[in-house]
C-alpha cells in the first residue's frame, strides 16, 4: 500500500514556517537552510526554500493548494493563530463554520470548526 509521508510547500523561509506550524501543531523538527520538516506522527509537513517565492492571491481562483484544521472553538483558535502570527485576509467566504488564514508567508489555511 502507497502513503503519502510528507507534503512539501514552497517558501521563503523554511525555518520561519516550521517554527509557526511547530507553535500550531507540535511535533518535532529537522531543519537546514533549505529545507524544514516537521514530523507530526502519521506524515510531515515540510517547507522548501525557492529563490523569488511569492505567496498565492487571494481571493484569486489560482490559488495553491490549502491546509485545513479542525478545531474545538473556532474563535479562540483564530485568535491564537493571528497571535502566533498568522493574518485573517478581509474576503472570508465561510460564514460561521470555517475562516481563511494566511500563515507568516501568505499561504492560506482555513480552521473549521469541529462538528
Amino acid at each position: 500500500m502507497n502513503t503519502i509521508s510528507a507534503f512539501v510547500i514552497d517558501c521563503a523561509a523554511p525555518d520561519r514556517l516550521v517554527t509557526f506550524y511547530q507553535k500550531v501543531l507540535g511535533g518535532e523538527v529537522s531543519s537546514d537552510p533549505d529545507f524544514s520538516s516537521l514530523n507530526t506522527g502519521r506524515m510531515s509537513l515540510s517547507f522548501q526554500r525557492v529563490d523569488g517565492y511569492r505567496p498565492p492571491a487571494w481571493p484569486d481562483g489560482g490559488k495553491h493548494a490549502h491546509l485545513d484544521l479542525a478545531v474545538d472553538d473556532l474563535q479562540a483558535a483564530v485568535d491564537e493563530l493571528v497571535s502566533l502570527g498568522a493574518s485573517k485576509p478581509e474576503h472570508q467566504p465561510g460564514g460561521d463554520g470555517w475562516v481563511v488564514l494566511r500563515d507568516p508567508e501568505g499561504h492560506l489555511f482555513c480552521v473549521a470548526q469541529n462538528s
